[in-house]
């Protein structure tokens, strides 16, 4: 088995440029190749990183055992199956793709190809993540705050399946029971789509989550709260900090957490290179990535109508 794996970075928008940055830093993976439909900026990363461009996925496929997409999510299918396809292992951001169909679509094809389909839900790589599930037994009630200004990005998407959709598939990893009901509420302000979205989810163990997601607000906030019956969890994605509230008697102490902070995105890409090294189940995969984008899909939906009729 290789120690080192040749990796390329299908897009190098502002997400996947950061891609490219962490893969050259990474000791196990070689960056070979750089592949985006804008060739100039391509060119500008590959020398950036000493890697070569590709001028069409076919000659990118070639010179990878494995890539990065970061290209527009209506792509990501097409792309995700023809590298899939070429026999490489894929990380794919989110969402992992349109529609839940194209979703299982990738997932079957990656199993049939015995290939390493990975989703960049980056949350799971926090490390708050990780003291989080130390904590937690039980949730009964779940808080979730994200919002953040304008992004310049994504406009052809709303922010559920922007940004919300990373707490969603937190929330399917914490609560681990299916979805009950789902209520919604979006408002479009400088797209056409949703730009503030609030969603309530009722799970089938009575856990209940509330998600509010906002990329229209002045300031930037990426928090969780996590209550059960002996203590609750409040963590702040951002700072990578937190404080934790047991019942002492008729009282609640408050204690910090403890966090080793590093890079989220530095986490998750050396796990896809261990991963696609050792062979082994990816922390967030294809199935997950359809998971989550199932509920994104139907908040949408369900934002779409209740805008229709106002």
């Amino acid at each position: 088995m290789s120690s080192h794996l040749r990796i390329g970075v299908a897009g190098v928008g502002a997400i996947g440029q950061n891609h490219a940055r962490v893969l050259s830093e990474i000791p196990q993976a070689d960056l070979t190749v750089i592949y985006d439909t804008d060739e100039g900026r391509a060119a500008e990363i590959a020398a950036r990183y000493g890697a070569q461009v590709a001028t069409d996925l076919e000659s990118f496929a070639s010179l990878v055992d494995a890539a990065t997409v970061a290209t527009p999510t209506v792509t990501h299918a097409e792309i995700g199956q023809s590298l899939i396809q070429a026999g490489k292992h894929i990380l794919i951001e989110k969402p992992i793709t349109t529609t839940v169909e194209d979703a299982r679509l990738l997932v079957d094809r990656a199993r049939e190809r015995q290939r390493i389909l990975q989703v960049g839900h980056i949350e799971r790589f926090n490390p708050v993540m990780d003291k989080l599930e130390e904590q937690l037994s039980n949730p009964r009630f779940i808080e979730i705050h994200r919002l953040s200004p304008f992004p310049q990005r994504s406009m052809d998407i709303g922010v559920v399946l922007d940004v919300m959709i990373h707490d969603l598939e937190i929330l399917l990893h914490l609560v681990k029971a299916p979805l009950e009901k789902v209520e919604a509420v979006g408002v479009p302000v400088l797209t056409h789509r949703e730009d503030i979205a609030n969603a309530r989810l009722v799970f089938t163990n009575d856990c209940v989550a509330n998600v509010t997601a906002s990329r229209v607000s002045p300031d930037k906030l990426r928090k969780i709260r996590v209550f059960q019956e002996d203590c609750y969890v409040s963590l702040d994605y951002q700072a990578q900090e937190g404080v934790l509230y047991r019942k002492d008697g008729l009282q609640i102490v408050s204690e910090p957490v403890q966090v080793e902070k590093d890079e989220p995105l530095k986490l998750e890409l050396a796990s896809f290179v261990e991963c696609a090294l050792e062979g082994a189940q990816p922390k967030v995969s294809g199935q997950q990535g359809a998971a989550a984008l199932d509920i994104a899909l139907e908040i949408t939906r369900l934002i779409e109508e209740g805008q229709a009729k106002s």
